[in-house]
């Protein structure tokens, strides 16, 4: 059974909750009401599943309108008839199972095959494998070899959101190859009981698989899938936003610690081997329309994120913090204060809600010293008439001292935004000769429809190509660096523009291989008709001037592109079937392939150098999560999230 908010208000069963409950009388109706499905402890049974350890996610209202209304959809029955001091009674004892009860902790001492002997506490096996954690916390992770066990672990990590600190979903693993891509098989599938589909991307270190969801993280064996710990806190109840659909899309990773942030704008740091919580940092008041769905990113000592919000109006920034202590570092404002010269960039009284968030994951280059960060839209989203000017640093990429968060540059992509074009879409670096010699390249597909190629140690443009075709807002961008617009075609009820709010591109991660010197992504072919309304803030509500819907008629469709980066043409394409609206990303390979969630709900592979289709996976699912590989026991494994499952996928033996 999994809970859902039914649109109902129960004042009556409000009033009578406020009553003293007798727990008793309200386990004696568990027992006659919902043990014979959930089971006497509320750990599931044949005919329903585990509830205990799920409930705190609901106040007392949601649980009276599951309890009055079921889950017809999902086989739970209606009890309209548990009402009064019945009805409180049972909410309350159902609040006893709250906490999910713990297993037992079984000791075990075993002897490895190397002569070894280890002692600790069993956190998963089987007949074949066994996960022992040690008196020191380490997690070892152990396959039967007859009657002893041997340790296995990763060879091959991915440590970060996107592999590395350079933003490129690229591998140098070799074991999978266009000769043998054929026999990729799943080889185990996780299921996360989560209310919303997966964006995450699973870190791997050290054989240990870290996968996140909304407020959740569970650390698996990266060999089979099998659950080692589960860190979770209650979703905060008033949160606006990603946060408040359960979004979280990944973690990051530094020496014995983990961490990710909360639906309402908190940064944990967690125990790796644990998932005891380390320490607790509010990046910013949920209260003010902030909340936080992306993986941090490690530079150094300092661990770095921002908030979400660009919807409701929440001021962005960006910021450092102690990797041993959580105490903030650095901050850089997003929208700027009043007394900086870029403020003269706003003009009205849009600024101190200007949006602009930081809240996509960014890069870093540790030999330069500097973080790369893409912000938000600038808001209101669809209505400028108070917010006049450029809207610095909305719609940027913004290069920053990584230690101290100083302005080395910024590039802003779409000034004086009225479209929702953030660019919070990856920002690749790499090394490559670029017109003749070695350059410090960052790349960028813009959601406003240009591929752009800069300079990353000066901020400097060096090329800015159009890659979709549907295109009507802007001729080129200029020799100055600022697009050159085009008057927009007027619509019923407002204008018709093209790329639409979800862009021509959007955060699903891109690649770029060396090999054939092309940059990999998905596009989309989709117009809007946008229109203005007058714009107020409010705590709690989206701030948005306006609104955008979709053109009638009109098929949107998902295409996959290769650009070569010397010139930003096309290299190839691949048309795909489907509504357009996926959001699964890349994955290249040295080995030549391209691994990318297609919009008809396969995984795929296709060759890297022509887009021949090689391999796909029916998954027959929303992607919303971009793929990763690592390398375990000697064997390369690729892993994805669709829906509410992680898949492993390995070569058939």
């Amino acid at each position: 059974m999994r809970f859902y908010l039914l649109p109902l208000a129960l004042s009556v069963a409000s009033i009578c909750l406020s009553q003293n409950p007798d727990r008793a009388d309200g386990q004696r109706q568990f027992a006659n009401t919902c043990s014979p499905c959930h089971g006497g402890d509320g750990m599931g049974g044949e005919l329903g599943p585990a509830i205990a350890g799920r409930l705190r996610r609901l106040d007392d209202q949601r649980l009276t309108v599951i309890i009055h209304q079921g889950i017809p959809g999902r086989g739970m029955p209606a009890f309209p008839n548990i009402t009064g001091p019945s009805l409180a009674n049972l909410i309350a004892f159902l609040r006893t199972l709250s906490t999910r009860p713990q297993r037992p902790r079984v000791k075990r001492t075993i002897e490895t095959t190397t002569g070894a002997t280890l002692e600790g506490t069993v956190l998963s096996q089987s007949t074949d494998d066994l996960a022992l954690q040690t008196a020191d916390n380490r997690i070892h992770l152990l396959r039967a070899a007859g009657s002893r066990f041997r340790k296995v672990t990763s060879q091959s990590d991915w440590p970060t959101y996107n592999g590395d600190a350079s933003g490129n979903r690229y591998t140098t693993l070799t074991q999978i190859d266009k000769s043998n891509v054929s026999r990729l098989v799943p080889k185990w599938i996780f299921s996360f009981p989560a209310n919303a589909f997966l964006e995450t991307t699973p870190l791997v270190v050290e054989g240990i698989m870290y996968v996140t969801s909304g407020n959740e993280c569970y650390a698996l064996d990266a060999g089979n899938g099998r659950t080692l710990w589960h860190f979770e806190r209650p979703r905060t109840k008033g949160v606006v936003g990603g946060g408040a659909a359960g979004i979280n899309r990944g973690a990051a990773w530094a020496g014995d610690r983990l961490f990710m942030v909360t639906d309402n704008a908190h940064i944990l740091a967690l125990n790796r081997y644990t998932g005891h919580l380390e320490w607790d940092t509010e990046m910013a008041d949920w209260r003010q329309n902030y909340n936080a769905t992306s993986a941090p990113l490690v530079a150094g000592d300092l661990v770095i994120a921002g908030p979400a919000g660009g919807e409701q109006g929440a001021r962005g920034f960006l910021a450092a913090y102690s990797i041993a202590t959580g105490k903030e570092v650095w901050r850089f404002w997003t929208v700027p204060a009043a007394d900086e010269p870029a403020a003269q960039t706003w003009k009205g009284n849009a600024r101190e809600h200007g949006g602009a968030v930081a809240w996509f994951t960014g890069s870093y280059d540790e030999k330069l010293g500097i973080v790369y960060w893409q912000t938000g839209n600038p808001d209101p989203e669809y209505n400028g008439a108070e917010r006049e000017g450029d809207n610095l640093y909305s719609d940027s990429v913004i290069a920053l001292d990584a230690k101290t968060g100083k302005l080395k540059w910024y590039y802003q992509f779409t000034p004086h935004d009225l479209h929702d074009w953030d660019a919070a879409e990856p920002l690749v670096l790499v090394d490559a000769a670029w017109r003749g010699r070695e350059r410090k390249l960052l790349l960028q597909a813009n959601r406003n429809g240009f591929f752009y190629v800069l300079d990353r140690s000066t901020g400097e443009l060096l090329l800015a190509k159009q890659f979709v075709h549907k295109m009507n807002w802007a001729k080129e961008i200029g020799p100055d660096g600022r697009p050159v617009l085009l008057p927009l075609p007027k619509a019923p009820g407002g204008s018709y523009v093209c790329p639409s709010q979800d862009g021509a591109t959007n955060w699903y991660s891109t690649s770029f291989l060396p090999a054939t010197g092309l940059y990999y992504l998905q596009t989309v072919e989709k117009c809007n008709i946008y229109s203005q309304s007058p714009a107020e803030w409010r705590a709690g509500e989206n701030y948005l001037g306006g609104s955008q819907r979709p053109v009638p008629g009109e098929v949107p469709q998902k295409i996959l592109r290769a650009l070569d980066i010397q010139s930003g043409k096309v290299a190839w394409e691949l048309p795909q079937i489907g509504g357009g609206d996926t959001w699964g990303g890349t994955l290249a390979t040295a080995t030549g392939l391209l691994f990318f969630g297609e919009d008809s709900g396969r995984f795929m592979a296709v060759d890297a150098a022509s887009g021949k289709p090689l391999w796909h996976f029916q998954a027959n699912q929303m992607w919303k999560a971009s793929p990763m590989v690592y390398q375990f026991d000697g064997k390369q494994y690729l892993a994805v999230a669709s829906g509410h499952t992680v898949t492993a996928f390995g070569l058939l033996e």
